[in-house]
C-alpha cells in the first residue's frame, strides 16, 4: 500500500532527534541535520512531551532473536537440544524450556517466540497516578498553582508512611507532558509557572542562538523620508505562525503596500534570512534600501542583510508593533488564506506567490483604489 503524506522518521533519525534534543537543539537545527521539516521534528518530540522514551532492553541473560534463529533453524535440520545448545553455549534446559513454551519442536518459531519474550518483559505496573486519592489530591494542588516539587514534598511530609501516596516531582512533570498516557488532564500544564508544553533539555537556551538581535539599528534611527513614504524601498517584516511550529515570512512595501511572502525551513535567523535574500533577487536593488522588523531572534543575523545586498535593518521597541503598522495589518489579511493553527509547511513558494499576487492585485483604500501591484509598476518605470 502507498504511504499518504509525509514520509516518517527511520528508527536511526528518531534516535538523532532525540539525541539533539537533549544537546539543545531547536527544532529548526535539528530539522536542518535531517533534512525534515521543523513541524516534523516537533511532532515527534511533543508525542513524549520532549522526553526521550525509554528503550526497552533485554537482559543479556535471555535469549536473543538470532539465538532463538539458530535454535529453529537447528529443530528444522533435525539437531538434537543438545546439540543446539553446544552451538549456542546455553545449557540444554534453558533451549528445552525455551522450545517447550513456544510450541515445541513441530511448533516453534523464532519470530513468535520472540514477539512473545516482547510482551512478557513489558509487564507494566500500575501507575501511581491511577490510585484515585492521589490523582485527585495531585490535581486539586496544581489547579492551586502548586509546582510538582511543592506537592511532592508536600506528600512526603503528609504521608511519611505510606508510600501510596508518595510521588515524585519527576513523575508528576511526566503525566503533564506525555498527554498519550491519559494520566492528568492537559488544561494543568496552563497551571505550570514556565507555561511550557513539553520537557526541554537543561542546556536547551536560545542565548547567544537566535534570541533577540544584537547590534540592531534602532527604529529612532531610521530616516525621515522612510517614515512619511516619501521614497520606495522601505519594508517591513515579520513571521506568520501556524501549528507545529511552521513559520511564513512576511515583507510589505511601505509605499506601495506590494507584499512578498517567503517560504522558510524554520523559525531560526539562518532559515528566515536565507529565505529573504533569496526572495530579494526577485526585485530590482534600488527597491531594497531597508527593512524594518521586531527583536525577535529570527532577525539576529541581519547583518548578512546589509553585507550581501546593502540592506538597512532596523530595529521596533520592545511590544511595540505598531511601529511596523502595515506589516501588521496584511498579516491579517493574509489569515484570510492561511488561518491560525493550521500546517504553513504545506504550502510551497508558489503556492505563496500566488496567495501574494491576490493582495497585491486588490485595490486598497489608502492607494485611492488602486493596487499595490499598479503603484510598484509604476515605481519600476
Amino acid at each position: 500500500m502507498a504511504q499518504r503524506g509525509r514520509p516518517g522518521f527511520s528508527d536511526n533519525e528518531k534516535h538523532m532527534t532525540w539525541k539533539l534534543w537533549r544537546q539543545g537543539a531547536s527544532f529548526s537545527e535539528i530539522a536542518r541535520s535531517l533534512n525534515k521539516e521543523p513541524g516534523s521534528v516537533y511532532g515527534v518530540l511533543k508525542l513524549h512531551g520532549g522526553i526521550s522514551p525509554r528503550i526497552r532492553a533485554a537482559s543479556q541473560d535471555h535469549l536473543q532473536f538470532s539465538e532463538r534463529e539458530t535454535i529453529s533453524r537447528g529443530l528444522a535440520a533435525g539437531q538434537s537440544i543438545r546439540s543446539i545448545a553446544r552451538e549456542l553455549n546455553r545449557s540444554p534446559s534453558t533451549v528445552s524450556r525455551e522450545i517447550n513454551r513456544n510450541g515445541g519442536a513441530e511448533g516453534y518459531r523464532a519470530l513468535k517466540a520472540e514477539s512473545r519474550s516482547e510482551t512478557q518483559r513489558r509487564r507494566p505496573k500500575q501507575h501511581k497516578l491511577e490510585r484515585k486519592s492521589l490523582k485527585q489530591l495531585v490535581t486539586v494542588k496544581l489547579e492551586k498553582d502548586w509546582s510538582p516539587q511543592q506537592i511532592a514534598g508536600w506528600l512526603q511530609r503528609k504521608y511519611p508512611q505510606d508510600e501510596r501516596m508518595r510521588i515524585s516531582h519527576e513523575t508528576i512533570y511526566r503525566a503533564l507532558f506525555i498527554q498519550s498516557k491519559g494520566l492528568l488532564k492537559r488544561e494543568l500544564l496552563a497551571q505550570l509557572r514556565s507555561k511550557r508544553t513539553m520537557r526541554h533539555a537543561r542546556n536547551h537556551s536560545n542565548k547567544g542562538r537566535e534570541w533577540g538581535v544584537v547590534d540592531g539599528i534602532s527604529i529612532s534611527q531610521r530616516p525621515a523620508d522612510v517614515e512619511d513614504r516619501a521614497i520606495p524601498g522601505h519594508w517591513e517584516g515579520d513571521l506568520i505562525s501556524g501549528s507545529n511550529n511552521t513559520h511564513i515570512a512576511t515583507l510589505v512595501e511601505r509605499k506601495s503596500r506590494y507584499t512578498i511572502m517567503v517560504k522558510v525551513d524554520g523559525k531560526d535567523t539562518q532559515s528566515v534570512i536565507t529565505g529573504i535574500l533569496r526572495e530579494v533577487a526577485q526585485l530590482p536593488a534600488h527597491l531594497w534600501e531597508s527593512i524594518t522588523w521586531d527583536r525577535g531572534g529570527e532577525m539576529a543575523d541581519h547583518k548578512r542583510l546589509t553585507l550581501e545586498k546593502d540592506i538597512d535593518v532596523y530595529i521596533c521597541d520592545p511590544q511595540s508593533p505598531w511601529q511596523r503598522g502595515t506589516n501588521e495589518n496584511t498579516n491579517r489579511l493574509l489569515r484570510q488564506y492561511l488561518p491560525k493553527k493550521t500546517d504553513l509547511s504545506v504550502h510551497r513558494q508558489a503556492d505563496l506567490n500566488r496567495i501574494a499576487k491576490k493582495l497585491n492585485q486588490r485595490p486598497r483604500k489608502t492607494l485611492g483604489y488602486s493596487t499595490p501591484a499598479d503603484v510598484l509598476s509604476s515605481l519600476l518605470r
